[in-house]
């Protein structure tokens, strides 16, 4: 990516603003259309003591949506659940590259590690 310029870094926040935040590896189970959206993907994720339905807006960022199914990646959790379409997303995809306007890129542990386990 030899044209990519990287954004200013953004303002300084404290450790307590960033301790709000709660960041788990979750692995994706099912990956489904959102008919009533051009965006939106229903993601069925596992976090090891629970499940959660994930809105994601992806749908044209790759070629085939199911190849990240049985993939962990992280998400946020404690985000206030949000309706969509009339369906409700219950936490955040982390991905790489969107803000960049790249096709953007799971943001995945390196290994195996247990669904839950906390990002920081």
């Amino acid at each position: 990516m030899p044209d990519f310029k990287p954004a200013p870094v953004k303002a300084n926040v404290s450790k307590a603003d960033l301790d709000k935040l709660d960041i788990r590896v979750g692995t994706i189970r099912s990956v489904e259309d959102v008919a009533a959206s051009n965006k939106l993907v229903r993601l069925r994720v596992e976090f090891g003591d629970h499940a959660r339905t994930i809105l994601a807006g992806m749908k044209g960022e790759r070629a085939l949506l199911r190849e990240i199914e049985g993939k962990q990646a992280l998400f946020v959790v404690n985000m206030e659940p949000k309706r969509m379409v009339g369906e409700v997303s219950e936490g955040m995809l982390f991905d790489l590259g969107y803000a960049d306007g790249i096709v953007p890129a799971l943001a995945v542990p390196e290994r195996p590690v247990p669904d839950g386990v906390r990002a920081g």
